[in-house]
Parts: structure tokens; sequence; C-alpha cells
């Protein structure tokens, strides 16, 4: 748990001699306390007390960087168990596995399709994050499906084999990019952990057991290697859950620092639909990356798009600028529709109106990020926002027509709106999947 301002206070010289700036030590433990002020501004501090906190201004679950470049992956510095409590703050890695014993044609292919999985989806994109090498084959077929990935890939790379001397070949090879290195465990901790130390790399820290994992991230520490992620190893999704749960927990609850760091899942399916599955929910409980070997579209963008969700800060929705947007070759004769800025909203109507391929309007009301339905009932989609809207973002030029398309569902606001914006309303469909045949058949 974080230190109160009275604990801080302990651990100050407790002179008032003034000179960080506040009238006594206790102001200044309580404004240490709240983060307000650097434990620097004490010139009277000691060593051991300056010590204690710095280590207690340390996030809970460690950051952790792979990869280089534009590419490169950040994971941990979580704060909290649930969303509602604060916005979880580094979107998970999705990784693929890619064995060694594959011919180098089946390699190429593998990720050419995984470089191509990019999407966009409510105006974000949408990436995979990582490849992993296992090896399944010799020193030298490993080293040079390595070389392969590297030569093929910008994403970052993860090395997984228990070989020591694989492992420092592959990382010599892999260079600048900072590869993630797979695994250290009880057996093998000190010779890949000096190679983890030698190259600057992260590494995966494997045990079965959580005390067993906690203790195995001390000896590394004593190492001098502190860029872990833990991995509790091959085991049921229930029990999986159960250990990364527990992980978190303990890093945030108990202030255990020897588990404070990412965690990783492998899914090990056969079937992509049983992979997506076992995947979101390793997202939604707490691995900081989770590697599969599926690569068909679907799969990766239901995996993606659950990631998103999961990332987003439920207290700040989604949102666009709200004005008047443009579609195709719009012109003063094309429709307008009218929809809130909640991204959602505006990106499904935005897809329905290119899927028409009829130029319009669409103007963006300002509902603060609110869906339509919500925002109607908190009145803040309703015709007086609309009108504002209307006169703010310059419909009345760009169109020589007075009507407006709302949605089907707040039909019920028609006759206030005709009133106050002199416009006719037209009702629409009341699901976007209805906005192409409406706007072929309208006249």
């Amino acid at each position: 748990m974080a230190l109160s301002g009275l604990d801080i206070y302990k651990l100050l010289p407790k002179t008032n001699c003034k000179q960080c700036g506040l009238a006594t030590c206790l102001a200044f433990a309580m404004q240490l306390a709240k983060k307000a002020v650097a434990i620097e501004k004490c010139p009277f501090v000691s060593a051991e007390a300056k010590s204690t906190l710095e280590a207690q201004a340390l996030p809970p679950i460690k950051l952790i960087s792979l990869g280089s470049g534009e590419s490169k992956l950040e994971i941990g510095n979580e704060t909290v168990m649930f969303r509602h409590e604060e916005k979880f703050r580094n979107p998970a890695g999705l990784g693929f596995i890619i064995d060694d014993d594959l011919k180098d044609e089946e390699i190429k292919l593998w990720i050419e399709k995984i470089n191509q999985l990019k999407f966009e989806r409510v105006g974000q994109k949408l990436e995979v994050n990582l490849v992993a090498v296992k090896q399944n084959k010799d020193a030298g077929r490993f080293l040079e499906v390595t070389k392969l990935v590297l030569n093929n890939t910008d994403l970052p790379v993860m090395l997984m084999s228990n070989d020591p001397v694989c492992l420092k070949q592959a990382a010599e090879a892999a260079g600048e990019r900072k590869p993630l290195l797979y695994c250290a465990t009880k057996d093998n901790f000190a010779q890949i952990g000096q190679i983890a130390k030698e190259f600057s790399l992260p590494l995966v820290a494997v045990a079965q057991d959580i005390d067993a994992l906690a203790h195995l991230t001390k000896e590394l520490n004593a190492l001098g290697v502190s860029n872990l992620i833990l991995d509790t190893g091959k085991k049921t999704a229930a029990e999986k859950i159960w250990d990364l749960t527990q992980i978190r927990r303990q890093a945030l609850k108990k202030s255990n620092r020897a588990l404070g760091y990412p965690t990783l899942a492998i899914v090990d399916k056969t079937d992509f639909y049983e992979e997506a599955m076992e995947a979101v929910t390793y997202i939604a409980k707490y691995a900081g990356i989770v590697l599969i070997k599926g690569v068909e579209t679907w799969e990766v963008l239901s995996i993606l798009t659950l990631r998103q969700n999961i990332y987003t800060d439920p207290q700040k929705p989604l949102q666009i600028e709200p004005k008047l947007y443009p579609i195709g070759q719009a012109n003063e004769k094309s429709p307008v529709l009218i929809t809130t800025n909640f991204s959602l909203s505006y990106y499904t109507v935005l897809s329905e109106v290119e899927a028409s391929k009829i130029p319009a309007y669409i103007l963006s009301v300002d509902t603060e990020g609110m869906s339509v339905l919500t925002a109607w009932a908190a009145e803040k989609f309703n015709a007086e926002s609309i009108t504002l809207g209307i006169e703010k973002f310059g419909v009345k030029d760009a169109v020589k027509h007075k009507n407006l398309i709302i949605p089907g569902y707040v039909a019920i606001m028609s006759g206030d709106l005709e009133e106050q914006s002199g416009f006719k309303v037209i009702v629409g469909p009341k699901e976007a999947a209805g906005i192409p045949a409406f706007l072929k058949n309208l006249n």
C-alpha cells in the first residue's frame, strides 16, 4: 500500500527548515503523499529514507518495453484492478508463434499475413504487436528462422528457447531490435539471466507456482535483471485466469514487488474459435501479452476489437469532433443526416453512407460522446442541440434544401426540431444498416 502523509512524515528530519518551500515537514509530507512535490526538495532527508520513498513512488507494475522504433510495444504500468477505478494504461500485446520447423516459404507467407493485420475502427488503428520464434529444431535452424523473421517484419520479436546458447546467438542476430527472451526457469535462470543482462533485454520468467515465480524474480533481480514478464506456464484457462488475477492483486493490493511485472499467456488451441475466446479472456483478465497461432482476419479483428474496448477509458467515451462532414462528392443537393459525436455512432453511419455510394452530409452533434438514445435520454440530443449544430456548422450554407434526416429511434423530436430549426424533418431508419436502401429510395 502507498505510504500515508503521516508515514512519510516519520521518515523526514522534522526540522521545519522551510527550505522545501513549505511551512512544516508535516505539510511537505502531505504534499509528497499526493505526489505534488519531489523528495529532492528536502535537503536533509537521509539516504535510507530517500530510498524508501523512491521505491514507494515506483509504479506497482513495472513498465516494460519491447522492440524498437515505431513498432515498440510497451506493457505494464497498470495501477488498478478494475476499469471503473481508472482506465487501463497500456493495451495488451497480441503476438503470433512461428515454429522453426516450418519451411521458409511457409514462414514468409505467415509473416506476410501478420504484417497485413491492420484495421481501423471508430477512427482508431488496430494492429498486432509481436512475432515469437519458437525452437523445435537445432540451434542452427532456430537462428536461420530468427533472421528470416527479423528481415521480413518490423514488429518486435520474441525468442522462445530453453537453450542459453540458442538464445544468445539469436539475441546477437537481433541486435538493436531488442527482442524479448523466453524463458528463465529455476534450472537455467543464471545463464539466461546473464544473457538478458549482457544485451539489456527483457526476459520472461516462468514458474508453475506463484510463490515459486516470486522467488525466481528475486533471484533474477539479484543478478541485475529487472525487466521481467511473468508466466505461470501451461495450464487450463480457469487456472490461468486465477494466476493472472492473483499476480495482479498481489502487485496492486499487497505491494508485492516480486510480482510487480506484466504477465504473458500462451493460447494452445487448434480450433481458432476456441483460441479467440481464450485469448480475449486473458486480455480481459490482465495478461500483458497474449500469444496465438491463428492469423485469420476474422479471429484477429475480434480479439483486437475486444482489446480496444477493454482499454478505452470508460469515463471518457470515444468521440469525434462535432461538425458537418461531407461524404463523397457532397453538394448543395445532398441529403443531411443527423447523428451524435459518439465515435461508434458516427463511424457506423459513415460506413453505411459510403456503402450507399450516395454523396451526403453527416452532421455530428455535440452530445459529449453519448450515443443516440443515451444522449436523447440525457437531453443532450434534442431539438435545441441539433438546431445549435445547424447554425454553428453552416448547414444552411452547405445545402440549398430544407431537409434533415434524423435517426428513427428519436422520431418523437420531429415536431420540435422542425419548429426550432425551420427545416423539414425526415425520419430515417432506426438501424444504420437501413441507411443505404433509405437513401436510394429518398426522393
